[in-house]
């Protein structure tokens, strides 16, 4: 250490009456899309918005809700979110087609999912639906949930199912990084090339 360094050092134990310049960190969680609070609003925020628009069915507060959007954004099973909450699995199953939180697993019908979808449509009575579709009516009444869940976000353009999954995921975030990187890329390939176009 040479006389300036030390010099230097003297001063800053004299101020600060410590000879260490490393301050503790307080370990914070953190978000890539935006502060804790922040997400945990904006859900409330759409599971408010989407109760006063839909029938919700599975009788649960908005709080309770809010953290079904949230551990199946963590892909939990319906069990664990079930544990998690204190109901039973039906009620979770009931509360994420409330929230237009549909698995691709959900759409596994034992029969063609489009035809019930139709009769769904045309308003066709639930018995009749089972006549046609050849199945138990409690399985027909079970993938009814689901197609009206699919038609409703639908007909929100997905608005709901979208904007939670960017609040709770960095899929969202993912997605943009990587269109920026591949303008960027472009930008930087596209700078040395001389255009030389007549008419």
């Amino acid at each position: 250490m040479d006389e300036k360094t030390a010099e230097l050092r003297d001063i800053f134990i004299d101020t600060t009456g410590s000879d260490t310049v490393t301050e503790s960190q307080e370990e914070t969680r953190g978000s890539l899309t935006g502060t804790n609070e922040q997400t945990d609003a904006r859900v409330a925020e759409l599971i408010g918005t989407m109760r006063e628009k839909y029938t919700f069915v599975s009788g649960l507060e908005d709080d309770t809700l809010q953290t079904v959007v949230e551990q199946f954004h963590e892909s939990k099973s319906d069990a664990d979110i079930a544990d998690t909450i204190g109901v039973d699995q039906e009620t979770v199953f009931n509360a994420r087609m409330d929230l237009h939180l549909v698995r691709e697993t959900d759409r596994n019908a034992p029969f063609e999912l489009a035809k019930l979808r139709a009769l769904h449509v045309d308003e066709t009575p639930l018995d009749e639906r089972a006549s046609e579709l050849g199945a138990d009516e409690s399985d027909v009444a079970h993938y009814s949930e689901v197609v009206e869940a699919d038609l409703e976000s639908t007909r929100a353009n997905d608005r709901f199912r979208d904007e939670f999954e960017e609040l709770l995921t960095d899929s969202a975030l993912t997605n943009r990084m990587a269109q920026n990187a591949r303008e960027d890329g472009l930008r930087d390939a596209t700078e040395d090339i001389e255009t030389d176009v007549s008419f």
